[in-house]
């Protein structure tokens, strides 16, 4: 039975509760540490976890509670930090998104992982998504051809009272806008499904929240070696509709699925019906394949316990979170200096740097509140 404890007990720590609540022969929730005073002690009722020891020190949890793992669920600032005591203290880790806020300290958890022959998974709930893993499947069969287009919409709205949390809205405690904390699970996914593109270039704007430092919109375009992806971020789309578009050589699918292929008449023009035949092949490999046992934060903690169990790397690991980290610096880079960013970045790079996002970011405006707990 492995022995699990949660840092940070705000609104995302609800979701690594009940998953790993779905595994109640494999683990157990031993302890809950918040640098809040107190609200770890709350948080244990609120739960309904009373075997569970409550911490004001997160550092002290690790210390005396023997565990198999922890989940990171505090502010972007801390994840490093907390990250590299459990790895060194022999902890494996599965820390929320993003990462860290810097290539630096992604870098330094790595180190801290490898040193310490720990695991270190990043959330990425969306690749354990029915739909998401259908068009991987699907890319990943060679069904579509090459890849020419890529458009990504992480849609989101928020209101205004959603930055006077104390931490959101500032580049120094949230590392970022919408571009880091909302579309960094689309730039997973459009990295798990491509790969890291080669360029990036980008502008950001803050369209709608005049009590936020950071953006609450971003577009960048992206280039592979065959073709182009779009990446809209945003916290300022009414209807919060998401959208995953892949055009192929051969096809074209989408999130929600769709799936359409042209066929050449002589003159160059689509010919009437399409490929019909290539349609009814990417279908039949859609509804052949098994759906997730497990789904979201639950099947991402379901494959950390077995990943922990069976001494293998779980399905996204510490270097996947780099790599979306990377592609968020770049796209940040590509707006404040307005130019294009080639990847990788090196650690010469001043963006690398610990720090350095921070001295460079633009305040759109600055913050008008800072609430210790969100508005219920």
């Amino acid at each position: 039975m492995l022995r699990i404890g949660i840092i940070g007990t705000g609104g995302i720590a609800q979701a690594h509760v009940e998953g790993y609540r779905a595994f109640p022969h494999e683990c157990e929730i031993v302890a809950l540490a918040d640098a809040l005073p107190g609200r770890a002690a709350e948080k244990i009722v609120a739960f309904g976890l009373p075997d569970a020891a409550a911490y004001d020190d997160p550092a002290e949890m690790i210390a005396r509670e023997r565990l198999d793992l922890v989940s990171i669920c505090t502010p972007p600032s801390t994840h490093a930090s907390l990250a590299i005591a459990a790895l060194d203290a022999g902890v494996n880790v599965l820390v929320e998104k993003p990462m860290a806020p810097s290539l630096e300290e992604c870098d330094a958890m790595l180190a801290a992982q490898e040193r310490s022959g720990r695991l270190l998974s990043v959330v990425a709930q969306n690749r354990f998504r029915d739909d998401l893993a259908t068009l991987k499947e699907v890319v990943d069969s060679g069904l579509l051809g090459s890849i020419s287009h890529v458009r990504v919409d992480s849609a989101w709205w928020r209101g205004l009272p959603y930055y006077d949390l104390w931490w959101r809205g500032t580049w120094e405690k949230e590392g970022g806008g919408c571009t880091l904390n909302h579309a960094i699970h689309h730039i997973d996914l459009l990295i798990w499904l491509l790969g890291r593109p080669d360029e990036i270039t980008a502008m950001l704007a803050n369209a709608q929240h005049d009590n936020a430092e950071v953006e609450d919109l971003s577009i960048a375009v992206l280039r592979y070696e065959t073709g182009l992806a779009q990446l809209t971020s945003s916290v300022v789309h009414h209807g919060q509709e998401q959208e995953i578009v892949i055009q192929g050589a051969n096809a074209r699918i989408s999130q929600p699925w769709k799936v359409v292929a042209e066929r050449s008449r002589p003159d160059g023009f689509p010919e009437e019906g399409g490929d019909a035949a290539l349609v009814a092949r990417i279908e039949a490999l859609v509804a052949g394949r098994a759906p997730l046992a497990h789904r979201g934060h639950e099947g991402q903690i379901g494959d950390v316990l077995a990943a922990i169990r069976e001494g293998r790397a779980p399905i996204a690991d510490g270097r996947d979170g780099r790599s979306a980290v990377e592609v968020v610096t770049a796209i940040y880079k590509a707006g404040f200096e307005r130019e294009h960013v080639a990847l990788p970045l090196s650690a010469a790079d001043p963006y690398y740097r610990a720090g350095q996002l921070v001295a460079h970011a633009p305040h759109f405006h600055e913050k008008t509140a800072s609430l210790i707990e969100a508005a219920s």
